[in-house]
This record gives C-alpha cells, sequence and structure tokens, in this order.
C-alpha cells in the first residue's frame, strides 16, 4: 500500500475475468475493466468490499494482518466487534468467546461494545444539550464518512466527531493495560477484529486522528477456525462488561437504539445510503435528529469478512444483547473519546481545477450522454453511459469503445457498399 490512498480492498489481475459484475454494483464507480481486466481507481474507492461480495471469481480480496505478525508486543489485547458474538452456533455466552480469544494466544481482551456503550451515551448528552449540528450522522461507518468526504462535502459538518468504537476501544484498552501491566504504552498491541475491509483502512489510514491507536485488524473469517477449537473445554471466566446498546451495534438501528431519541433514521447498504445522504444534501429530510448509516446491509453482521449468514447473526445478536442490562460504563476516559483530527473534503469527483475548464468538460459529457444509447450496459468496462462520457472526457477511454457505436459504424459501412 502506498500513495495517498491506502486501501484493504485488492484486486488479484490473475484471477480476473473481466466480467463487469464488480463495475455494475461499485458504489462510487470506482471500478473499470480495461483490457479484459479490472481495474480499481485508488482515489474513489472506499473500501466498502461490495466488490468482493459480488465477485464469482474472488478476485477481489481484503488485505488484513495475520495473528503471527504481531507477536512483537508483550501485552496483546484483542479487540472484538460486537458482531463476532453473532458467529458461532449453539454459543449463547459472551463470556466463552471472550475467553476464547484469550486461549489463542491474547492477554486480555476489550470488548469494542463497552466503546460503543460509552459512544452512545456521549452521543445523547451531546444532542440533548444541542451541541451537534441537526441531522446529527454517526461517523461509525469509514466507509461512510469516505463518501461523505469525497461526495457529500457538504454534510461534512453534520458528521459527529466522535471516534468510532474501534479506535476509541483501542485507546481505552491501552490506557487501563498500562495500569494493570506497568509496561509502556508502545508495548502493548491492540489487535482488532473486523467484519469488513473499511476498517482495516481506517486502522492503516484513520480520517479521524493523524495516527491509529490500533496496531493490527485481522478478520472474521480468519480468527472464527481458530476460535471454533477453542470454544471446545474454554474455561468461563467474567469477562463481559458491554451492555445491551454496545452489543446492538452489530446490526442495522443499534446505534440508534442507545440515544433516547425517538426522531432517529437507519439505513443500511451503500444504495440506501446514498440515497438518504442525497436527500440530506437537498434538504428533503429536515425532521430526524440522528442518521446512522451502515455501509453493509444489515449493518456490520453483513460484512463481507464475516462467516455467518447477517439474518442469522442478527437474530443472535438480539438474543444476546435482550439478556444483557442497559449499561453505563465506567471510567470512560472521555478526554480520548473526541476526534483529534477534523475530516476534509477530498475532491476526487472535480473535473478541472479551472471552474471555467470543468464547465466546459461537463457540456461535453453531457453532449456524449445524450449521443449514447443509454442502456448503461456495462460493455464498454464503464458502469454507466455517464461514467462512460466522463471517462472520454478525461482522456481515459475513447468513442469507440461502445459497441453500440462500432455496430453503427459498421452499419453504416455495409449500407456505403451496398
Amino acid at each position: 500500500m502506498d500513495g495517498k490512498f491506502i486501501h484493504s480492498v485488492t484486486l488479484d489481475k490473475d484471477l480476473c475475468k473481466g466480467c463487469t459484475n464488480c463495475v455494475k454494483r461499485c458504489p462510487t464507480e470506482a471500478i473499470r475493466v480495461r483490457d479484459g481486466k479490472a481495474a480499481i481507481t485508488k482515489e474513489r474507492c472506499i473500501d466498502c468490499g461490495e466488490c468482493i461480495r459480488v465477485c464469482p471469481h474472488h478476485a477481489k480480496k481484503a488485505v488484513v494482518d495475520t495473528l503471527e505478525g504481531v507477536k512483537g508486543f508483550k501485552y496483546l489485547i484483542a479487540l472484538p466487534a460486537p458482531t463476532l458474538y453473532g458467529q458461532f452456533k449453539k454459543v449463547e455466552d459472551i463470556d466463552t468467546i471472550l475467553a476464547a480469544l484469550k486461549k489463542i494466544g491474547f492477554d486480555d481482551v476489550f470488548e469494542v461494545a463497552l466503546a460503543a456503550d460509552a459512544i452512545s451515551a456521549q452521543t445523547a448528552k451531546l444532542l440533548k444539550a444541542g451541541k451537534l449540528k441537526l441531522p446529527a450522522i454517526s461517523s461509525a461507518c469509514p466507509a461512510v464518512l469516505r463518501i461523505i468526504r469525497v461526495r457529500f462535502p457538504e454534510l461534512i459538518p453534520n458528521v459527529v466527531t466522535i471516534r468510532a468504537p474501534m479506535e476509541f476501544a483501542a485507546r481505552w484498552a491501552r490506557e487501563q493495560a498500562v495500569a494493570k501491566t506497568g509496561f509502556a504504552p508502545d508495548e502493548i498491541g491492540c489487535v482488532f477484529i473486523t467484519p469488513c475491509p473499511a476498517k482495516a483502512t481506517s486502522a492503516h489510514a484513520p480520517l479521524s486522528a493523524e495516527k491509529s491507536a490500533v496496531n493490527a485488524v485481522v478478520s472474521i473469517e480468519d480468527i472464527y477456525p481458530l476460535l471454533l477449537g477453542a470454544l471446545k473445554g474454554a474455561q468461563s471466566e467474567t469477562l463481559a462488561e458491554a451492555g445491551s446498546v454496545g452489543i446492538g451495534w452489530a446490526t442495522s438501528g443499534g446505534e440508534c437504539a442507545g440515544i433516547k431519541r425517538q426522531n432517529y433514521m437507519a439505513a443500511d447498504g451503500m444504495e440506501n445510503v446514498i440515497s438518504v445522504l442525497e436527500a440530506l444534501e437537498d434538504d428533503k429530510i429536515t425532521d430526524v435528529d440522528f442518521i446512522e448509516l451502515n455501509a453493509c446491509v444489515g449493518g456490520c453482521v453483513g460484512g463481507v469478512l464475516t462467516v455467518e449468514s447477517p439474518f442469522i447473526a442478527r437474530g443472535r445478536i438480539k438474543r444476546l444483547s435482550d439478556r444483557h442490562k442497559k449499561n453505563s460504563p465506567k471510567g470512560v476516559p472521555l478526554g480520548e473519546i473526541m476526534w483529534n483530527k477534523s475530516l476534509t473534503y477530498e475532491p476526487v469527483m472535480r473535473l478541472d481545477e479551472d471552474v471555467a475548464a470543468a464547465m466546459e468538460k461537463l457540456e461535453r459529457i453531457r453532449e456524449l450522454e445524450e449521443n449514447f444509447n443509454g442502456m448503461d450496459c456495462g460493455a464498454c468496462g464503464a458502469p454507466s453511459c455517464r461514467a462512460m462520457a466522463e471517462d472520454i472526457v478525461s482522456g481515459a477511454a475513447s468513442e469507440d469503445m461502445c459497441i453500440y457505436r462500432i455496430r453503427e459504424k459498421l452499419q453504416s459501412l455495409l449500407a456505403e457498399n451496398v
């Protein structure tokens, strides 16, 4: 990973067949097929993982860390996303899952759900005090943050500047571990167990901090087989501290449930997220205090790095959260809960730095789009006729890449020779 844009979603060109499934499903039109292979435009990619989900050839992959790569710390802390709790059949005790994490090599466990509890309480407090611009937009999903900063810059002031649970949990866990062990902060490793690639990217290139407190990110699907074996005979310890609110963050609407407001809305899946953001940008949503947005369908349980069906996992999370009372976390380091870096607009979709030149290009794009047939077939390797027109204007494509244009030329030539 290099350059300004760091990503966890990668492409294996040897496996790519150029089928255009990813092209049609990418929510930011970051993918094109050229010369029979897909190519990801890194400036547009938000690491939502949708291309991983739909690729029939498994050519899209998420780059995450391994447990072998984090053995250099004196004290290793697992930060399990609450989504992890919904992955196991016949496991109805969170303590058992946390004990299994210690059994596979972690020295300690800190629930990300506990950090989510604290974040819900702080968000509710700020809303009550009138300190958030309404409607306030959750900052929990990094894929949503990335699409806001490249496509909806006018909504940046509405984003709640509270750290995501993963990031806050790492800071909180390290602070406790220093006090408990006497080790220096850099001798303590915090490993997040993620359901999605966007969170892995966030740990390597955070938008809300100069440097992430998370040292490594491993996927649920990678750690799942290890935990399956460790669950058998894992000695029960009283480790779980999170309440029902934090556990519920694994599913869409879970964050909303913890803010103690009735006028909220939750949307999941990138198509729905974009529809909500467009409506907000056009001032069509005005009577809502808080908006929770998740890139994955169903919330984090729908992440592409999970192993269980999101529909089954959602039911398990609901049962687990119902068994835990509402929790008021103690010893919350509120000094670490807010961002220390502002979210800034990244104009990757700007046609030109010069306004006049940009207007000329926009007019040319409109002309080209009108001349195409509007089928949005994807045969040219672009997701739509509009995107193809943009590629032509930017110099990344030519008009003869459209199969309908080629057919028109052939018909014209045949007519001339008759």
